[in-house]
This record gives C-alpha cells, sequence and structure tokens, in this order.
C-alpha cells in the first residue's frame, strides 16, 4: 500500500478519536426488555432482548465497488472500542417497513454521496442471536459514482476512501479493521468481486 494513503488514513483516524467520554442520563436509543420464555420441553428460561430505536437493530452492510474496481471505506467514531475510531464499510439501520435493498441503497448515498448501477445481497446474518433478534444483510453495490454530498445524521461522522480488494485485506492484516461486520463482510466478498 502507498505510504501517502496509509498517511491519510492515519490522519482520519486522528481526528476522529474520542478525547472523553462523560456518561449522561438519558436513555434514546437501546433499551432492553426482560422475557420469561416457554420451551416445548417444559423447560422455562428467563432472557433479556436488546430494543434498538423502535425497531429491532436489523441492519445493511455494503461493500461498495467503484468502476475502477476501487472499494469504498469508511472510517468513524466507535467510541466504545479500544481504539474510539473504526475503519470500515457503509451500514446502517433497517427503517421501519423498508426492505433490505433500499435501506442499503439509503445508507450508502447519506454516508458517502455514492450510487451503485448494480446491488446485490450476498448473505444475512443474525447478529447476536443471544439477546436480540436483528438481521443484518450484506450487499456488494457495483459501479459506485459519486453523485451527491453526504448527507449524514446529527451525530455522525463519516470520512471516506478508496482501497483496492489487496489493501483491505492488508489492513485488516494490520489491525486497522476489527469489526465482525466489515471482517465477515470481507469475507464473504471474496468469491464475488469482479476483479
Amino acid at each position: 500500500m502507498r505510504k501517502e494513503k496509509l498517511e491519510e488514513l492515519k490522519g482520519y483516524i486522528e481526528q476522529l478519536k474520542t478525547i472523553k467520554l462523560k456518561e449522561i442520563e438519558q436513555k434514546q436509543f437501546i433499551n432492553s426488555q426482560g422475557y420469561d420464555c416457554y420451551l416445548n420441553n417444559g423447560s422455562i428460561i428467563r432472557r433479556e432482548r436488546l430494543i434498538k430505536g423502535t425497531n429491532d437493530g436489523s441492519a445493511v452492510i455494503i461493500m461498495p465497488i467503484t468502476k475502477d474496481d476501487e472499494i469504498l471505506t469508511v472510517i468513524e467514531p466507535r467510541v466504545f472500542t479500544k481504539e474510539t475510531v473504526g475503519v470500515g464499510f457503509p451500514a446502517g439501520y433497517i427503517e421501519q417497513d423498508e426492505e433490505p435493498k433500499l435501506a442499503a441503497l439509503r445508507e450508502l448515498r447519506e454516508e458517502t454521496g455514492y450510487v451503485p448501477s448494480e446491488i446485490n445481497e450476498i448473505d444475512a446474518f443474525y447478529q447476536d442471536e443471544g439477546c436480540s433478534s436483528a438481521y443484518n444483510h450484506i450487499f456488494i453495490a457495483y459501479n459506485c459514482q459519486k453523485k451527491y454530498l453526504q448527507q449524514l445524521d446529527k451525530d455522525e461522522l463519516v470520512k471516506y476512501m478508496l482501497f483496492n480488494y489487496e489493501e483491505l485485506e492488508e489492513l485488516e492484516r494490520l489491525g486497522y479493521i476489527k469489526g465482525a461486520n466489515t471482517k465477515l463482510t470481507l469475507a464473504k466478498a471474496k468469491n464475488y468481486i469482479r476483479r
């Protein structure tokens, strides 16, 4: 990987690092509900279910590939991780009654301003089936072109960069890519990427 590109990434990571956390009393987004779960064999087990917003937390992860075969990667605050910044792919929650494919197109456009000519779902998985019904969908978006400005939510800060697949693998080996969603998407996409 070119030294300049790695330095640019390091610069974005430094800009987005968390320097302080201040706890607030207000809970707005994540809540839990307790359940007694009656099983077919007569057992009763107690579980808590995570609720994210007004939905179950189902989400989309998009690997956007440009017409030049570069992969769009986002850098954004992940304040509860050791590094406080994550390197990954555009992603976001599926809104109430929204189809996963439309959510993927919306999230890609909002976070980056890029639009694909083709988008395909390649896999789906439960994020944490022990305490959540959130079902995540992995998409590959082809021939992405920058057509719009970012349309970020109030508390979103997203930088983006372009890498080829080998550079992304190198970033994973070097420890820049640590999120499970991105790692899984990279592994699943390997068979689908047009080289």
